[in-house]
């Protein structure tokens, strides 16, 4: 275990010293629970008050203070789940286990197994609904064992090393680059002559972010981060990424570290993907074992280091700053911006943060070149794309499709809709983005045609919902995620989620006073609220309102 750079001076109102968050999740991890006489110990060693660590504790989700029960058996209510006989799922495991002194039943929010819906984990061991009692059954008789990481077969497309090469072959890059064969500003040229774009939803372009931050305070310390949190109902490809291209994550996060001049970098990952951290830590042993990485990574006299920081759970800490918070040891609540991390990140230094599929991209471009990957996008869009798709489909799973593919094309990569029904609404990037109706099929999934259509991007997870689907009830369930993981800090959002959802839920139609107020909810909750999270909210429930009309 390795905690947040020690020494670095704390900012005001803050506690300063290395972050709490590892050291509680390894007595969790040891124990299944934080008794509080590890709780006192804890303070005793670390120095600090126990109403600190408190709350933490109090604050994320994935922490308890209780013992747990011989089997955790937690079930996903969310929209992707929901789509596919959730509420029936789980009534039916509420009536086998509910009485169960053995089993401790808990309806939660997306586990990022949205291909397999119903989702369910017994003991934090994924696994689809129907696979519970035997999971159950094993957890009774001593324990589920590790999950291992669902991964592809064949070969995705834009990978641009031979299947089945190692480390050897691989982080040509990164040699080149530390071996000054490659220029940092070369590589920033390149990144923005692809036009690639963040892919974790916000778009920023990557070859400026890059620049940006190696400009920012020279000479200082620096930090890089991959945020694998992605924790939004019906987004899953960042998973599947992890699971079947830890290499490119891993080389594009270490080519960010050497561009921007940062010696430590972390994978900030979701606690619900033990199988996919597995394989992470895996690779990144194997290439300090090979002097890629450490002290002099590949020779060349430089240090590069990487961890793994495990997020103590809740969506709130996808957002950047969030995230920036939880990893110094704080509460993971939203900063205001400006200063952007890229100029005030982790404990003040300049922090290059981008998404699992964006770092990944980056090895690819490098390797077959700028052109190349703007020829693989679909009209003025560029590179290829990575798509969770989930909800009433034949074939829930993530495809990788050129930029620009329409939605009418992305839903026949995944088998059609389920049992041949005919689309009712498709929500194209996530449970952020707002839901568009069967005459929008055609739209190309790329940045700028979906934002002039009135959606986004967004987490590049879409979720179909075949016709006679209850919309209202779908987007309330959607609201329901977004007022669950409301951190709390700011008043819009978490007391208008509460009163939007007070207002919706049930609700099979709403007169015209009830739809003024929700108007006038989601106006005030986007323009207020701190962060995106807010901000979009209740963007989903207005969507469904206008196609009802």
């Amino acid at each position: 275990m390795t905690s947040v750079v020690p020494g670095v001076e704390a900012r005001a109102g803050k506690f300063p010293g290395p972050s709490l968050i590892p050291a509680l999740n390894a007595i969790q991890a040891r124990l299944g629970w934080l008794p509080r006489e590890e709780l006192e110990e804890l303070a005793r060693e670390t120095r600090r008050p126990r109403y600190e660590i408190e709350g933490l504790i109090s604050f994320y989700p994935h922490f308890r203070t209780t013992p747990p029960a011989k089997v955790s058996l937690h079930v996903c209510h969310d929209l992707s789940c929901w789509l596919r006989g959730g509420q029936e799922r789980i009534a039916e495991v509420k009536k086998r286990y509910g009485a169960d002194t053995d089993v401790e039943l808990v309806e939660v929010s997306c586990l990022g197994r949205c291909d397999v819906a119903p989702a369910a984990d017994v003991n934090e061991h994924p696994a689809p609904v129907s696979e519970v009692d035997d999971l159950v059954a094993a957890a009774r008789a001593g324990g589920v064992g590790e999950a291992g990481a669902t991964r592809r077969t064949e070969p995705w497309p834009n990978d641009p090393y031979p299947a089945g090469s190692g480390v050897g072959q691989r982080y040509q890059s990164l040699r080149a680059l530390l071996a000054g064969e490659l220029d940092p500003i070369e590589i920033v040229g390149t990144l923005s002559a692809s036009g690639l774009r963040g892919m974790g939803g916000a778009g920023f372009p990557t070859g400026k972010k890059w620049e940006l931050v190696a400009a920012a305070q020279p000479g200082t310390v620096k930090y890089a981060i991959c945020n694998a949190d992605e924790s939004e109902p019906g987004t899953f490809k960042d998973r599947q990424i992890l699971a079947d291209q830890p290499h490119l994550v891993i080389e594009g996060l270490l080519l960010g570290m050497a561009v921007v001049g940062a010696e430590q970098g972390w994978v900030f990952i979701r606690h619900e993907y033990g199988p996919e951290e597995r394989v992470l830590r895996a690779e990144i042993d194997a290439l300090r074992a090979a002097g890629v990485i450490g002290p002099d990574a590949c020779g060349s006299g430089r240090r590069l280091e990487l961890d793994i920081f495990v997020s103590p759970g809740g969506y709130i800490l996808g957002e950047e700053t969030a995230l920036l918070e939880c990893m110094e040891g704080h509460r993971g609540e939203p900063r205001n911006k400006p200063p952007f991390p890229g100029n005030y990140g982790l404990h003040g230094r300049p922090t290059l943060i981008n998404s699992v599929e964006t770092f990944a991209d980056v090895p690819v471009i490098l390797r077959r070149g700028a052109q190349w990957w703007g020829e693989q996008g679909r009209g003025d869009s560029v590179g290829w794309k990575f798509f969770a798709v989930s909800g009433h489909v034949e074939n829930p799973g993530v495809y990788c499709v050129p930029m620009g593919t329409t939605v009418r094309e992305l839903i026949d990569e995944a088998g059609g809709v389920l049992d041949g029904a005919a689309v009712g609404a498709v929500q194209p990037g996530g449970a952020s983005s707002n839901f568009i109706g069967p005459e929008n099929l055609d739209l190309a999934l790329d940045f700028g045609t979906l934002a002039k259509a009135g959606t986004m991007l967004g987490s590049g997870a879409l979720v179909v919902l075949a016709e006679g689907t209850d919309l209202l009830a779908a987007a309330t369930n959607v609201l329901r995620f977004f007022r669950n993981e409301s951190c709390g800090k700011c008043v819009p959002c978490r007391v208008g989620s509460t009163k939007a959802h007070a207002l919706l839920d049930g609700a099979s139609t709403l007169d015209d006073e009830q739809r003024a107020q929700v108007l006038r909810l989601e106006e005030a909750m986007r323009k207020t609220s701190i962060c995106g999270l807010g901000q979009v909210a209740l963007g989903p429930v207005v969507s469904v309102l206008g196609l009802e009309r």
